[in-house]
């Protein structure tokens, strides 16, 4: 049951967060809850976006955005984006059970992707506070120091929406996900 109420369509948003709603509604097809549930604040609504898309634009790709968003999910205990994130790992950035798994579990069975995602794993769970060894260790796998923002920035703007979902209890719109990890 969500705490936050969840406006039921693009025309029952706050109007200044309808053209926001129309161009995920444009991106995606549909407006999934987590947008409708931010755009009771316009402005929360834009700046996830404006960061969404910057992020969207930099050095990382796709696959390894989604393997950050599913590690700091499981550390976050956020449902809502475990299988969000599953669903668009698995569908658009074609990531294999096997690998979504790893993910979950704050690494990768891709070498080079293993370090961010462990390094994105522990900067969620350390609250940012990783040491130079952490550091270096990224650096160590191919990461350049603007790759190291980004993954951090990853991290923030997937904590956000976990904690938005977590606090709201936004409806799982997505295939759901159990929140404990298979062994």
């Amino acid at each position: 049951m969500s705490t936050i109420a969840t406006p039921a369509s693009v025309e029952a948003a706050p109007e200044a967060a309808r053209p926001l709603l129309a161009a995920v509604e444009k991106l995606l097809g549909s407006v999934p809850n987590l947008f409708r549930v931010v755009a009771n604040s316009p402005a929360a609504l834009e700046g996830y976006l404006g960061l969404s898309a910057a992020l969207g634009k930099g050095a990382l790709d796709a696959r390894t955005r989604e393997r950050i968003a599913l590690a700091v999910a499981q550390v976050n205990g956020c449902g809502y984006c475990l299988a969000a994130h599953s669903y668009l790992g698995r569908n658009l950035a074609k990531l294999d059970d096997a690998e979504i798994l790893a993910n979950r579990k704050g690494g990768s069975n891709d070498a080079k992707a293993d370090a961010a995602v462990r390094f994105a794993a522990a900067v969620a769970t350390q609250r940012g506070h990783v040491g130079a060894d952490a550091v270096e260790t990224v650096r160590a796998a191919g990461y350049s120091d603007g790759e190291l923002v980004e993954i951090v920035a990853h991290v923030a703007l997937n904590t956000l929406t976990n904690y938005v979902n977590e606090v709201a209890g936004t409806v799982i719109d997505f295939p759901a996900v159990d929140l404990r990890l298979a062994s």
